[in-house]
Parts: C-alpha cells; structure tokens; sequence
C-alpha cells in the first residue's frame, strides 16, 4: 500500500491540475471555451476575478485589477492546483506580477505560445483577437513577445453576434453565427496576407471553432486549449502503455 502525506495544509480536496483565472462576466461558455470544465478531459478548479469585467481588462486595461488577479491567484495556489491559467487573452498584461507572486507555473495568455510558435515555422503569425483596437504592444511584451516575431491581427469587435454576445454580454450567443464570423475574420486575413504560417487563437471563446477555421485556410491553429493541454501533460505525466 502506498503511503500519501500532506503537502499543503490549506489544501482539502486533490486532483485539479489546472486552476483557471476567469473574467467577472456573464455570458454562455460552450464546450470549447475555457469557461465550460467540460472542455477538458481531466478536472479543473475555477476562480472569478471579483471586478475584472470585459471593459475594465479589454477596454480600460485596468491595472488596479491585479491586486484581485493575485489574490485570487494565491486562492487557486492554496487549493491546490499544479499551474495557473487564464480564460482571455488580455489577461497577458498580468502575467509577470501573478507569476512572481505564486510558485506554481503561470501562464494567463494564449499568446505565450507565440515565441514557440515562431521558432517551429520562422514564418508570420495571425493573430484572432476579441477586440483588435485594445491590442497593445504592452500585451505581446508582457508575454515575451518581441518585435522581431512578425504579427499580422484580425478582430472580432465589428462582428455583430460575437460583440453582442460576448463583449456586450447580451444574455444569448448563437453559435452557428459565431462560427461563421470568425471563419469569415481568418479567411479574410489570410487572403490578404497569404505568408501566414499559423494562426492564435488569443480570446478564449474562439476554441470552439478552431476546427471550422482550420478546415477554411488549413493552417496549424493555436489557442487556450493547445497551451493548456501541452501544461497539464507536462504536470500529470502517465506511464506509457504497449509492447514490444
């Protein structure tokens, strides 16, 4: 028989690898979207950021909001979970101060995968926003992207079901819509700059259509749940199964 101890004693349950900072907002999360747990095939532990809406992380970049990332940040630490993530992109603007803050690996924004990205294809990366004109430069620093990594950007902000549905939180999403327009959004972007090697993801409702996107310009396609997914198989390894 195994024998198990206590490592943490703030700690009371087990078995969430990830913990998942979340926006303090109110719309429909659909599998696929890091908000909806069923995304995963292994279990997650959410934490609201209490005043962290849309408008004061996307629109304001309110940085009087990271004493609440941290906070909650050090709860998803004490409760146990093996590394931190975000569920939007903009998060990216917290991502040294809550990882300087916790011991546990941090990484809030989708678009921390981009330096990798770049190194596997050496060609420019597309970039699927929520909102184009509140993407900074001070984004892409704040997750080690550098200048040198060339970035083409397309946003959801003047479509009309995704900014009703998610940025204005409207109380209904249709899908069907959504899909079409960001569908809409990569081919556009594509075919006006056909030197494209890959596509992010970097707002975390796009992962539902990452396949339907995939399937328009054929292109690899990154988002929450490639990053996610890559950090818990890094924490939770398993023993490998088969024969010789």
């Amino acid at each position: 028989m195994k024998l198990y101890r206590v490592k943490n004693k703030k700690q009371s349950w087990y078995g969430e690898s990830i913990g998942i900072l979340i926006l303090d907002a109110t719309y429909p999360c659909i599998p696929g979207n890091v908000g909806n747990a069923s995304t995963f095939s292994f279990p997650v532990r959410y934490k609201v950021v209490k005043g962290a809406s849309i408008e004061r992380l996307i629109k304001v970049k309110d940085m009087t909001l990271l004493s609440s990332f941290i906070d909650a940040a050090v709860e998803l630490q004490e409760e146990g979970v093996k590394a931190i993530t975000g569920a939007c992109g903009f998060m990216a603007l917290f991502q040294r101060e809550v990882s300087d803050a916790v011991d546990v690996p941090v990484f809030l924004s989708s678009l921390l995968q981009i330096p990798f990205i770049y190194q596997i294809k050496k060609r420019k990366i597309g970039i699927i926003t929520a909102d184009s004109k509140s993407l900074t430069p001070e984004h892409f620093i704040s997750v080690g992207v550098n200048k040198e990594i060339p970035l083409l950007i397309g946003g959801m902000e003047d479509q009309k079901e995704f900014r009703e549905a998610i940025l204005e939180e409207k109380g209904t999403l249709d899908s069907d819509l959504i899909e079409s327009e960001v569908a809409g959004v990569a081919k556009k972007l594509i075919t006006e700059n056909p030197d494209i090697g890959a596509l992010v993801l970097e707002c975390s409702d796009l992962p539902p259509y990452a396949h339907a996107i995939q399937k328009e310009v054929n292109l690899p396609i990154f988002d929450f749940t490639t990053m996610i997914q890559y950090v818990h198989t890094a924490l939770v390894r398993n023993e490998f199964q088969g024969f010789m």
